[in-house]
């Protein structure tokens, strides 16, 4: 089966790969010559999530799935939520967006966040939905070479090092993308519908 991951995030379609079984083949947004921006314009993760799936199946006429993915800190109000990649501006730098995080939180003591994941999938008309979460708490500073996004910040419950410090089939088996990832596997692979 190929199927299409609405996503330009080269790091998303790393991890996304080494969780798919043999038989399911994903496509980059490249390789069907989508290279425009697609717009995240809701309010939502869900709606986020499903609006990127749409723009393809309607512009491109395949079955594909998108996420959207947020980080969500108690501290902060719920922020970055749905705003995590132009947290600190419209450029999408995961560089500025941890240090607004940081700086935001330097006098907090309360570090207690999670991570949240949506997962769309337009599969033959039909439109279903996956979510995945993680709780955990941010770091004082980065830590960690590896992950992307806030990965150096977000340490998981049950761990004593952040995403970015653990090896990657840890983190895909623990985290938010790895959650809901798993359960669009999983009704992929249960019904058998393509």
């Amino acid at each position: 089966m190929d199927l299409v991951f609405a996503t330009h995030n080269e790091n998303k379609l790393k991890e996304v790969r080494l969780l798919l079984p043999k038989d399911i083949r994903l496509i980059s947004l490249e390789e069907i010559g989508c290279h425009e921006e697609i717009p995240e314009t809701e309010t939502t993760l869900k709606a986020n999530a499903q609006l990127k799936a749409d723009y393809i199946t309607q512009h491109y006429g395949i079955s594909c799935f998108a996420d959207d993915t947020g980080l969500i800190i108690d501290a902060l109000n719920g922020a970055p939520g749905v705003h995590s990649a132009r947290f600190a501006g419209e450029e999408k730098d995961s560089k500025k967006n941890i240090e607004k995080v940081l700086f935001q939180l330097k006098n907090t003591t309360s570090r207690t966040a999670r991570f949240k994941t949506t997962i769309a999938l337009n599969l033959n008309k039909e439109r279903i939905l996956f979510e995945g979460a993680v709780e955990g708490t941010i770091t004082k500073e980065k830590k960690g070479a590896e992950g992307f996004g806030y990965d150096p910040i977000f340490i998981p419950i049950g761990y004593d090092q952040t995403f970015a410090q653990l090896p990657i089939e840890i983190k895909n088996q623990i985290s938010h993308r790895g959650k809901a990832l798993q359960k669009l596997i999983a009704y992929l692979t249960k019904d058998r519908i393509y």
